[in-house]
């Protein structure tokens, strides 16, 4: 197992933590694995890591299962008579930086029994948790951690993405008890070369490398 690998998650789907990912990996000079796709017919997050964070092919590790249908993995691959082993799926020991990105929410099901909280609790690797900015985020990222810490799962932070909600921010951090990271605004233009400074502008990346180092 590499010695700093970071899990990403999100508080629901949609909340953008590929985006997140990609300008993590590239700012941590790393590589990126993303474990189970589901959905193939339009560019894969693996592909977006790839177009967003300008890393060599050979950083973006190949996914364990690729499945067509965009649904929860648990569904995707009874379509297409293919059995998940969740047990099967190790952290890659490569020695270096990793961002490991999760798909949906916490509790997104790898089979009929098993979810990706289960998956990471097996891990025990520090997780970030990506949140919306938007109406609801409170909710939904409490409950992320609280899900996290009954399963003694270490919290890295919070990574917030979206417009600025200052509040949002401050009571989310104060009745979790988990430090905001920062927030990643909406990029009008996304590409590689607007991303990486606004990471950069957002984040400190000591924070991240130094996990487990």
């Amino acid at each position: 197992m590499t010695k700093q690998a970071i899990v990403v998650t999100g508080t629901d789907t949609g909340v953008g933590k590929t985006v997140f990912s990609s300008a993590l990996a590239a700012a941590a000079d790393g590589y990126y694995w993303k474990p189970i796709q589901a959905g193939l017919d339009d560019e894969t997050d693996s592909e977006t890591v790839a177009r967003l964070s300008g890393l060599p092919s050979d950083r973006i590790l190949a996914e364990a299962w690729r499945l067509r249908l965009p649904a929860s993995p648990h569904l995707a691959a009874a379509r297409e008579n293919i059995e998940i082993d969740p047990f099967k799926l190790a952290v890659p020991a490569i020695g270096a930086p990793l961002v490991i990105e999760g798909a949906g929410g916490l509790m997104v099901p790898i089979t009929r029994d098993f979810l990706f909280i289960d998956l990471f609790a097996r891990w025990r690797l520090p997780v970030v948790i990506c949140a919306r900015t938007a109406l609801g985020t409170i909710n939904h990222t409490l409950l992320s951690v609280e899900a996290l810490r009954r399963r003694n799962i270490p919290i890295l932070g919070i990574a917030f993405i979206g417009e600025d909600m200052p509040d949002t921010l401050a009571i989310t951090a104060k009745l979790s008890g988990v430090r905001v990271l920062g927030r990643l605004p909406r990029l009008s233009r996304l590409s590689r070369q607007t991303l990486r400074p606004a990471f950069a502008d957002h984040f400190d990346i000591s924070e991240f490398t130094k996990v487990q180092a």
